[in-house]
């Protein structure tokens, strides 16, 4: 009996080192970061108003895109939570294809649809290009993936028994999508906004090749690199990580499980 706990420790010790160098990973360069930046460059980047709209112009941006690809993806991720039919593994492949490809090859093939010589271009006089529309367009693309599986997995978790029993009760497949499904899986869905929101927020790739003004953060951040230097760069991205950090914890904690439990486990 000693002999098994005493593996056990060694075993969970081993475990806990391996993720700690992971985290290192993650933790490292922000700490880094925030020692580097003195209060007076964050100070001053926080009333620089060409850093404040920059700030604005990336969060509305995103906040545009997850809430259009929420409309538009919830009910995708439903069907593929719930039903089973041909081509659901290629329908699959493809919602996750932005992921894998690079991000500024992104942005070349959508100026192939948004672009001032593309058909939407010629249709409205100009396209998206230069735009907060095609900002959000851009970043929509690459992280529409992680709100569509997040609310996939959220209708998955749900128990199939739970619809059964409000359809023999006489629900409509509507209703029970409305008072059931969407109710339940709610935590899933607003894990995925907040990953799409927090992914749309760091593109850079697709962004700066659709729309170099209106500028967001790091698009900022890349020319005051260039321009100025690390110390000008680095206040601008802190104080963008600062803001993104407060509202994804804030998204976390509201999507956080009550007691430790997942809505429907009791039935």
């Amino acid at each position: 009996m000693g002999r098994t706990t005493d593996s056990s420790w060694w075993f969970h010790l081993l475990l806990a080192v391996l993720g700690s160098a992971l985290v290192l990973l993650v933790l490292a360069p922000l700490v880094g970061m925030v020692v580097a930046t003195s209060f007076s460059e964050l100070s001053a980047a926080a009333a620089d108003r060409v850093v404040l709209e920059s700030i604005r112009v990336t969060l509305v941006a995103a906040a545009w895109a997850t809430l259009a690809c929420t409309v538009l993806g919830v009910p995708l991720a439903y069907l593929l939570a719930r039903r089973r039919f041909v081509g659901r593994s290629l329908l699959l492949a493809t919602i996750d294809l932005p992921i894998a490809i690079p991000h500024t090859v992104a942005g070349i093939a959508l100026l192939t649809v948004i672009g001032r010589q593309s058909w939407l271009g010629q249709l409205f006089g100009g396209g998206l290009v230069g735009t907060q529309v095609g900002i959000s367009v851009a970043m929509a693309f690459v992280s529409l993936p992680f709100l569509v599986n997040s609310a996939r997995e959220g209708f998955e978790a749900v128990p199939a028994r739970l619809e059964k029993v409000a359809r023999s009760l006489g629900a409509s497949p509507r209703q029970v999508f409305f008072t059931v499904s969407l109710p339940l899986a709610w935590r899933g869905i607003l894990s995925g906004m907040g990953l799409m929101w927090a992914r749309g927020i760091s593109e850079f790739g697709a962004v700066i090749i659709i729309a170099y003004y209106p500028m967001t953060t790091p698009v900022l951040v890349y020319r005051r690199l260039n321009d100025f230097g690390l110390s000008h760069a680095r206040a601008a991205a802190l104080l963008l990580v600062v803001v993104c950090v407060a509202v994804f914890a804030f998204m976390r904690f509201v999507s956080r499980p009550l007691g430790g439990k997942r809505e429907g486990d009791d039935a």
